[in-house]
């Protein structure tokens, strides 16, 4: 998604309301992304993600990407063994929160990264060196997702109330077969056409539905 597509936003300000969202993407996991996007949304934030990616010097792109963003949210609920042999843990998820980590170091915190689970305790046990580090636990609910990342940016300007995030949710997810549909797409994570009007319909039903500071 490039930031000229966001209407009435600049350049400059998509950048700094820029937010990586370093989620799972699977067909079990995809109401919990619509909750993300939402709820990064209702703050008045514009999702990002490797989605928009291509697939060739991929690596340099997801660099890019979290060095554009201000913001990054890394979902770790994903870090297990897959079904298929050979069973496998998928990294991607811990792997990009380290370089957000490192970038944060190196831009002299310029970037924030939080870190969320569907469990409390998990991240201690698979990834000890973020032992002291506040864990934002979603219990794998759309309700625990929303309130998880308003708790994250509750230093934002604009504060949306809980039922309005949840209204954002739940008019995205009725209006999602006509979004859909019209990139040719089944679901969000078959490529940025559909990431990104996902989030740009996210966009424009938070700005309807949740009062501007």
């Amino acid at each position: 998604m490039e930031h000229g597509d966001l209407p009435g936003v600049s350049r400059k300000r998509a950048s700094r309301q820029a937010v990586f969202l370093n989620l799972p993407y699977d067909a079990q996991f995809e109401r919990l992304c619509f909750a993300y996007i939402c709820a990064v949304a209702s703050f008045g934030l514009i999702p990002r993600a490797t989605l928009e990616i291509p697939g060739t010097r991929r690596l340099d792109r997801i660099l890019e990407l979290i060095e554009e963003c201000p913001f990054s949210l890394h979902d770790l609920s994903r870090v297990q063994l897959s079904p298929p042999v050979p069973r496998l843990p998928r990294f991607n998820m811990p792997f990009e929160l380290g370089l957000a980590v490192v970038w944060q170091r190196r831009s002299r915190n310029k970037h924030l990264w939080y870190v969320f689970e569907t469990r409390r305790y998990r991240v201690e046990r698979s990834l000890s060196d973020l032992a002291g580090t506040d864990i934002y636990i979603h219990g794998g609910t759309i309700q625990g997702v929303i309130a998880q990342v308003s708790n994250a940016f509750i230093r934002e300007k604009r504060k949306p109330t809980f039922p309005e995030m949840l209204t954002v949710y739940r008019t995205l997810r009725a209006a999602l077969p006509s979004i859909l549909a019209k990139s040719g797409s089944s679901t969000v994570f078959e490529g940025a056409r559909a990431f990104r009007d996902v989030c740009l319909s996210a966009a424009d039903i938070a700005s309807d539905l949740i009062r501007q500071p």
